[in-house]
């Protein structure tokens, strides 16, 4: 079942949602507000207005949820597609008025190529680990156009080993999650958030050029990445 879909669904159809809840790998459950991922232009932080500026010609948004941010960039005029794994998702994407909406993964997606490629809300952090990254960032070369972009967001994990030694085993940003709603859990799924230095190395192992856009004030940094010449 798809659980988030559910709560999305839920949230479109007959407002307010029920609680949706976040499980992880290393701290007690959250709750996830839904309508979050329905917000304006005007209730979005710099970071993610930020990034809107920096998307150019033919954009994916990748994870797209609902489309709030796909749908502020076909309002400037952008040539611009959702996407997103979750069904339910692409379906009120389009009820919203998203003239471009597509069910997929981007990790094994090969049909089309585009200037921005665009991951908001850690959305980066669906390729799973370092290696997933890695891996990732070679895959998605063919999906670029020249002189075009990677624009994400992430965070550097390591407050949360303040008073916790860091994990022995892999890289200290590799989580996992899963989504409860209504009392049904979700399968559990893995997730990264990457440090500016990891990405950095890694992006230029893997003939990527990183630059740090913007950083706020809560660990979280808006990045770009372009090809090397």
């Amino acid at each position: 079942m798809d659980v988030f879909g559910e709560a999305l669904k839920d949230q479109f159809t007959k407002p307010p949602a029920e609680t949706l809840w976040v499980h992880n790998s290393y701290d007690e459950p959250e709750e996830m507000p839904v309508d979050v991922y329905f917000r304006g232009e005007d209730e979005m932080p710099e970071l993610e207005l930020k990034a809107l500026e920096l998307c150019k010609g033919k954009v994916l948004d990748v994870g797209a949820g609902v489309g709030s941010h796909a749908l502020i960039l076909q309002k400037r005029g952008l040539n611009v597609t959702g996407m997103d794994i979750s069904a339910p998702a692409v379906t009120i994407m389009k009820q919203r008025g998203l003239k471009q909406a597509i069910e997929g993964n981007i990790l094994t997606y090969k049909e089309d190529t585009y200037d921005t490629l665009l991951f908001m809300m850690n959305g980066i952090g669906l390729t799973g680990s370092i290696a997933g990254l890695k891996a990732f960032l070679k895959h998605v070369k063919n999906l670029v156009n020249p002189g075009g972009q990677l624009v994400f967001d992430s965070s550097d994990l390591s407050y949360l080993y303040q008073e916790i030694p860091f994990p022995l085993n892999g890289y200290y940003g590799e989580v996992s999650f899963r989504y409860e709603y209504k009392s049904i859990k979700g399968n559990w799924f893995k997730w990264v958030y990457v440090d500016q230095k990891t990405l950095k190395e890694i992006a230029q192992q893997s003939g990527w050029d990183a630059e740090i856009i913007f950083e706020d004030d809560h660990d979280q940094y808006l990045a770009r990445l372009t090809l090397s010449k």
